[in-house]
């Protein structure tokens, strides 16, 4: 069974229906005690890192997500999910995360886009395979994914399986042993998004 962390932070409803798609058995939990429960677990998010924080926070439902990752059991990010897997990020000033992987959340830095680009990074863009990993098995090196999102990861090379490239390369995959993140949706990502979905099942 494959639990949804609901801390009410974004709709549920696309993710649900795209584990449902593959035939996956899920189950939306907000009670943190009952995380242990799950064989592996998603961490979804639409919103500001701080304002996510603090409703984790609320029940204890952060230090449930730390503990889980802790169990060895496969743990999934997707997009603020990702982000609050970092020790902080600079949305509204500082904010603490989970630090379960070392690295911070940044804004995108305009001065550095070799054109003029909007943010938020928004739409169809593609994913550089880095390592080898299991979630991306049978995707091509590079595929496209869809993102929404004004602010990225900046890790340590060896923690990222993915980078995209937005005015310049930033990542957009990570992962350290049983802990996953990705800052694309790949419950609106159609077939590539459903075969990352079905990757993460057979963890």
């Amino acid at each position: 069974m494959i639990g949804i962390v609901d801390y009410n932070m974004g709709n549920l409803a696309s993710v649900i229906n795209a584990f449902e798609i593959v035939g996956a058995e899920i189950a939306v939990e907000s009670d943190p005690k009952k995380l242990k429960n799950y064989d592996k677990l998603i961490l979804p998010g639409v919103g500001a890192f701080g304002d996510a924080m603090e409703h984790l926070k609320e029940n204890g439902m952060d230090k449930a997500v730390k503990e889980y990752a802790k169990s060895g059991k496969p743990l999934l990010g997707i997009c603020l999910g990702m982000q609050l897997l970092f020790e902080s990020s600079e949305e509204f000033g500082e904010s603490k995360g989970l630090g379960l992987i070392e690295g911070k959340v940044v804004a995108f830095d305009e001065s550095k886009f070799d054109h003029k680009l909007k943010v938020p990074h928004m739409g169809w863009n593609e994913l550089f395979v880095q390592n080898d990993t299991k979630l991306f098995d049978g995707l091509e090196k590079e595929f496209y994914l869809y993102f929404v999102h004004s602010f990225h990861a900046v890790c340590d090379d060896k923690y990222a399986i993915g980078k995209t490239y937005y005015g310049y390369e930033f990542v957009s995959a990570v992962n350290k042993n049983n802990i996953y993140g990705i800052q694309p949706h790949p419950e609106k990502s159609h077939e590539n998004g459903l075969k990352i979905i079905e990757n993460f099942i057979k963890l």
